[in-house]
């Protein structure tokens, strides 16, 4: 079990890897986190390769949720946090698309007191030829309007890789259980008015298939979860 050195910036931070069928990713993954990171923990979403085994071998904890879906992941690993909560959480890709490398840059304004919620920003950043695809950047670029005329909120990525004090992602409240994790976390701190920022990162060409962008139907799927979260939301108030 990893236990780093405990701090970034002076926080504790923990990390929260949603893994299916990562196995010759995840050790790249898990090697590039800072050591400062206190956990990592591996949400196994239903692999059916050396997922869990190789991400137990690098120092990671592991919990299982059979039940498919990121958001579904990403909530059995924040309970599993809960027992021990962090400052800070981050959430990363593991399909190595992500720079792990690049976490102190999302930490430090929560470090700082500066702001609660940190987006890393693809659009922004250095993303490599075909990293991106063009269905995500469709959708990146209507969800983001959507953000920014129903919400103000000027969002410019719905990227994966981010970081959020504990204490406000508790009170987002957070339900999502597949495609639409990441604008449900972003509509609700505009809701909230939680001070967020967004910090430009690195991307590049993921290792292996993508479950979402990578198929005709993911992508699809997708998409309509997030067109229906923002008229759902914008609807509610």
């Amino acid at each position: 079990m990893r236990h780093g050195l405990g701090h970034v910036g002076g926080v504790n931070v923990d990390v929260i890897v949603p893994a299916l069928n990562e196995e010759q990713a995840l050790p790249k993954v898990l090697a590039d986190i800072p050591a400062s990171v206190r956990r990592v923990v591996v949400a196994d979403n239903g692999s059916t390769d050396r997922t869990a085994e190789v991400a137990r071998a690098h120092g990671a904890e592991i919990v299982t949720e059979p039940e498919r879906g990121y958001g579904a992941a990403c909530l059995r690993a924040i309970a599993h946090l809960s027992l021990d909560a962090p400052d800070v959480v981050v959430f990363l890709d593991g399909d190595y698309s992500d720079y792990p490398d690049e976490l102190p840059q999302l930490v430090e304004p929560i470090a700082r007191g500066e702001v609660d919620f940190v987006v890393g920003s693809r659009t922004r950043g250095l993303s490599q030829a075909g990293a991106l695809t063009p269905q995500q950047r469709v959708g990146n670029a209507i969800a983001t309007t959507a953000l920014r005329l129903l919400y103000r909120a000027p969002f410019t990525d719905l990227g994966p890789f981010r970081a959020i004090r504990w204490a406000t992602l508790l009170r987002l409240g957070m339900r999502d259980r597949n495609w639409g994790w990441t604008v449900e976390m972003q509509i609700k701190a505009a809701r909230q008015r939680v001070p967020w920022r967004e910090v430009p990162v690195s991307y590049r060409p993921r290792i292996g298939t993508s479950k979402v962008s990578g198929t005709l139907k993911g992508s699809l799927g997708a998409a309509r979860k997030i067109l229906w979260l923002l008229a759902k939301h914008a609807v509610t108030g």
